[in-house]
């Protein structure tokens, strides 16, 4: 790995303490995908990474390529999400969505269309108007989408009986670019229906169980 420095846009997916005053963080990236970087001193009182290396933190981040590793020298965080950490359920809901984003995105892999879901995802978490299960479902298809595996077109599902506005929802959001995700809301019997497949399709395209998915369901 050559010495390099280099600012990219991304979000921080996860953060663990290392030693007695670092942090390894997990950074999703615009420019270069995933990757691991140490935050150092981030643990000390009136470190100026303090605050850049917890989750949700979204941002610029000034990287170093050491020999072996990343290393964040300087960041500037635009949104830190704080309404979400205040939130017991909005901050499951979150964790959630950064474990999922974890899970499909990799390093030196163009990670805009994630990064922009992630964003747009998390802040929908706190539009009072917008149930977050539904949200929850919309993030869990596009990522899908994004990841190829998922269908493109959803006449497979025809043969399911499903109502005709159930097979909209998933063609809208299958179409639709991030920004107009989280634009509609759903009748408590389309929900049940667009949450059926979603979960169907989840449980099909990913062998995983996610941690922060299971505390969400056991607590909420």
């Amino acid at each position: 790995m050559s010495s390099q420095t280099c600012t990219v846009t991304g979000i921080v997916l996860s953060a663990r303490p290392v030693g007695e005053y670092d942090k390894l963080v997990t950074l999703l990236t615009r420019e270069r995908g995933k990757f691991r970087a140490f935050a150092r001193g981030a643990r000390r009182p009136g470190n100026s990474l303090m605050a850049a290396a917890n989750v949700f933190a979204f941002g610029e981040f000034q990287i170093y390529e050491g020999r072996t590793s990343y290393s964040i020298s300087q960041a500037s965080v635009r949104n830190y999400f704080g309404e979400l950490m205040r939130d017991f359920e909005g901050a499951c809901f979150g964790q959630y969505f950064l474990e999922f984003a974890d899970y499909y995105t990799k390093e030196n892999v163009d990670g805009t269309d994630y990064l922009r879901l992630v964003y747009q995802s998390l802040k929908a978490l706190s539009v009072p108007s917008l149930p977050r299960g539904l949200v929850r479902y919309i993030y869990e298809l596009k990522a899908m989408i994004y990841s190829g595996e998922c269908p493109q077109s959803f006449e497979q599902f025809s043969g399911w009986n499903l109502n005709h506005s159930t097979l909209y929802a998933l063609q809208y959001v299958t179409v639709s670019p991030v920004e107009r995700l989280y634009t509609f809301t759903l009748t408590e019997e389309v929900f049940l229906e667009f949450q059926k497949v979603v979960t169907f399709l989840r449980e099909h395209y990913i062998d995983r169980k996610f941690k922060s998915l299971e505390i969400l369901e056991t607590f909420l």
